[in-house]
């Protein structure tokens, strides 16, 4: 059964992380994936959109899949539906990430054990502005 690391480890995981992909990401201000993007970018962090459907999100060019996305990230922030979610997190262990990241409401225990699989720590369904803003304040 799948368990989420520590307060700790995700604090340690965002102090050190820098570039976030937000696969989903949506140039709609309205939505969820668009907030929690724009919060972290305002926090310090480079946000590289993947969105086949939009060119450029907050200032940042725009990518149609996680295999375009040029040099490294460090963390990759999926707002897909939970069936999509192994998927996306097949083509996320490629780019070697520190950590791939399911947010709030995307469960998937096999996206889990393929990353567990590869050695690269996975949050399920929590939200990275939510876990950003109590463990290192807003």
């Amino acid at each position: 059964m799948f368990q989420n690391p520590g307060d700790h480890e995700i604090k340690d995981l965002l102090a050190r992380s820098k570039t976030i992909a937000v696969v989903g990401l949506s140039d709609k201000p309205e939505r969820d994936s668009y907030r929690v993007a724009q919060y972290m970018q305002e926090k310090g962090y480079r946000i590289i959109p993947v969105n086949p459907r939009v060119k450029e999100v907050l200032g940042e060019k725009a990518y149609p899949s996680l295999a375009a996305v040029p040099g490294p990230v460090d963390i990759v922030n999926v707002f897909r539906r939970s069936e999509e979610a192994a998927g996306v997190v097949k083509e996320a262990l490629a780019l070697k990430p520190a950590a791939v990241w399911l947010q709030l409401g995307v469960i998937s225990e096999e996206a889990a054990a393929l990353a567990r699989e590869r050695g690269v720590p996975l949050v399920m369904d929590r939200c990275l502005k939510i876990e950003h803003g109590r463990l290192l304040g807003s």
